[in-house]
């Protein structure tokens, strides 16, 4: 066996052999600790606990997640199946079927996602709540952090507006993409063309088009400029997102008249945990977003991936709910005071 010494951004296991972890034992006992914490809370709620495929024959349409592909023998037959980005689809399925309250932890799979806060495989926690709104929802994200932390916590709302317009100075929902691209480039951002990849076809759809473009200089801005603030003195849900974030999500119209997402997302220390939605239970309206998005993929010179028709009949099926995402391997990152996801899973993608 070898005993050379693994490179990675642990300072802590640069004295270690290839074959150890980047984990220590201590954090690993930790980890099991807050995974038997997680279960004990949504048993004490009687949320059922599931298991869905890590395999499916649809892929994750949206432009930006990329669905790492998996080559099988189905009945003697090569077929491309996807590890999935998220149990979402599948889980719905079930929560159309048991009209039930439900969770699952599970690994999850997201292709060329690596840093200190990224890993191809991580593991998310993820559950569904049969009637509840989005406030029901963040009540009981609270619930689960005082459970997890062993004290009250307090969450601060926090709309993407407001948000935006402390930190980049403009407003996201009225300002024009001459604007967008200026403020960028006045934060140093240089070098982003998303104008990149559309083609002739794009031009028959151009309102989609500006939406599309418009969004990518705000996921830039928001990211590199208001994200690394967000949640150092409370816990902080940015509420109220941008329409072209709905993905599966309600839409609705905020107290200025502008349409936005019925979503939020838990920040804490600067780091996203958890994305939440008001889920949108319209199968014709579901298909329309994902052709959308496997139009823009295909501007993009990205495959279009298959549309999962099983999460489209049951979404008919679906009663009102909302659903809440969790990277576990984040959360146990700041609730430890680990630096990166390394500290916190026992093999990084350079060591699987």
């Amino acid at each position: 066996m070898s005993s050379k010494a693994s490179v990675t951004s642990n300072p802590n296991a640069c004295s270690q052999p290839s074959y150890a972890p980047t984990m220590t034992l201590a954090m690993a006992q930790q980890r099991a600790h807050f995974m038997s914490k997680v279960r004990q809370f949504f048993a004490a709620r009687h949320v059922l606990e599931v298991q869905t495929p890590l395999l499916s024959q649809a892929g994750n349409t949206d432009t930006f997640l990329q669905s790492v592909a998996a080559a099988v023998i189905y009945q003697d037959k090569p077929r491309t199946y996807y590890l999935h980005t998220s149990p979402e689809f599948a889980m719905k399925r079930l929560l159309a079927s048991w009209q039930v309250p439900i969770y699952q932890i599970c690994p999850v799979f997201r292709d060329n996602e690596i840093g200190a806060r990224h890993n191809i495989e991580f593991t998310m926690l993820e559950w569904y709540q049969p009637h509840y709104s989005l406030e029901d929802m963040a009540a009981e994200l609270g619930a689960l952090l005082e459970a997890l932390y062993g004290h009250a916590v307090v969450l601060s709302h926090y709309r993407y507006v407001d948000a935006f317009m402390d930190f980049v100075g403009i407003h996201p929902l009225t300002a024009s993409l001459a604007t967008l691209q200026a403020v960028a480039e006045d934060k140093g951002l240089m070098g982003f063309d998303f104008n990149a990849g559309i083609n002739k076809a794009e031009k028959n759809d151009a309102g989609q088009s500006e939406e599309s473009i418009r969004q990518s200089w705000l996921d830039l801005l928001f990211s590199h400029v208001v994200e690394p603030n967000l949640g150092h003195d409370l816990p902080t849900l940015i509420i109220e997102y941008p329409p072209a974030t709905a993905a599966l999500a309600k839409t609705a119209v905020d107290k200025e008249g502008n349409t936005v997402a019925k979503r939020f997302e838990l920040y804490i220390n600067g780091i996203e945990i958890a994305n939440a939605y008001d889920e949108l239970a319209d199968g014709p309206a579901l298909r329309q977003r994902f052709e959308q998005d496997n139009e823009r993929r295909q501007r993009h010179d990205l495959p279009a991936m298959p549309i999962d028709e099983h999460l489209l009949a049951a979404s008919d099926a679906l009663m009102p709910c909302s659903g809440i995402a969790v990277g576990i391997d984040r959360l146990l990152m700041v609730t430890t005071g680990a630096r990166s996801l390394e500290e916190v899973i026992a093999f990084p993608s350079g060591l699987a």
